[in-house]
């Protein structure tokens, strides 16, 4: 197979907003040993991409400029070594940056066939998402079945992923979410009860949901403000998983009295920051826990909105304003 010496792919002229995002010829990315190039045919959105693009969250020194974490397409070329692969296989990949683009080099142990019946847009929805959730709530936080979760941002990607798959493996879900509508959401998604945090005290909600118990384990993403009514909505051994800081990353307002008084664990990660290895392991979860339940349709993605690559700033766009229900994605070529 004869491959292109050049692409098209988003630049990002200067940190800022959507309107930095522009459509740029660069070079196709040679594959590194251990690497797969892929023919991307969507990419998906994620909050991380946001925080790039303002400045916030520059890519490791190894990593691509390019933004874009998840992609789904077909394999063109291989690295030397890279083993599990051929060329023509159809994969969803975690990448390490350089998913905005026509063609993206991934490490292959980043990377899922595309589940039985799938398509590139529903492919390019997985990974970033259930990446994360497996990482922070089951392997981290160890969410057991007969367990309570409480999700944070229940609408959102993340959110949605979290819920269908912790009601999938047998834990009951609390979520909250900002308006009816999302709230409605989260419910036909699972969660046994969804709390407009606008309206409610989701720690009273929790404590009525649990009968006084509390949740066993909280997914959260907003931060400081939550990390008090946090800590008072879990039960005793409670685990707080903080993926995210959306509302400030400075507690200056909560005591940690409750971590010792009721046994709390309170951790957190981010996947870029993961070793190759970690990221394998997640990977081989998925694959052997997850994608089952993905080729059963017992859980998948919620997609609002697909977009052309031409169209990356509307994509972010909409991400800024916040509005949507599951993920954004963008289709290329």
């Amino acid at each position: 197979m004869t491959l292109p010496q050049t692409m098209t792919h988003v630049d990002l002229v200067a940190a800022g907003g959507p309107e930095n995002l522009r459509l740029v010829a660069g070079r196709v990315p040679v594959p590194k040993p251990g690497e797969i190039l892929v023919r991307v045919a969507a990419a998906g959105i994620n909050r991380p991409d946001v925080l790039q693009r303002e400045g916030a969250y520059p890519p490791p020194p190894d990593a691509s400029p390019i933004l874009g974490l998840e992609i789904s397409g077909e394999v063109v070329a291989l690295g030397s070594g890279t083993t599990g692969w051929r060329i023509g296989d159809r994969v969803a990949a975690l990448c390490n940056g350089g998913g905005y683009a026509e063609y993206c080099a991934v490490p292959g142990t980043q990377a899922l066939p595309w589940p039985d019946g799938y398509d590139a847009v529903r492919a390019a929805a997985l990974p970033e998402t259930f990446f994360t959730v497996w990482a922070n709530v089951f392997s981290m936080a160890g969410l057991r079945a007969g367990e309570t979760l409480l999700v944070h941002g229940g609408s959102s990607g993340i959110g949605t992923t979290a819920i269908q798959l912790a009601w999938a493996r047998g834990a009951t879900v609390l979520a909250t979410a900002g308006s009816a509508e999302k709230c409605a959401a989260c419910e036909a998604l699972g969660a046994r009860r969804a709390i407009n945090y606008r309206t409610e005290d989701f720690v009273a909600v929790v404590r009525e949901e649990t009968g006084g118990a509390g949740a066993d384990v909280i997914l959260d993403m907003v931060g400081a403000p939550y990390f008090g009514r946090n800590l008072a909505a879990l039960a005793p051994d409670g685990r707080l998983s903080i993926i995210a800081f959306l509302g400030g990353a400075k507690v200056t307002d909560a005591s940690l009295a409750p971590i010792l008084s009721r046994r709390l664990q309170v951790m957190g990660s981010a996947m870029r920051p993961r070793t190759a290895a970690e990221k394998q392991a997640i990977r081989d979860d998925l694959l052997r826990e997850v994608w089952p339940l993905v080729a059963s349709g017992a859980v998948a993605p919620v997609i609002q909105s697909v977009l052309p690559l031409a169209r990356i700033a509307d994509a972010h766009r909409e991400m800024d304003a916040g509005a949507h229900i599951g993920k954004i994605v963008v289709t290329v070529g």
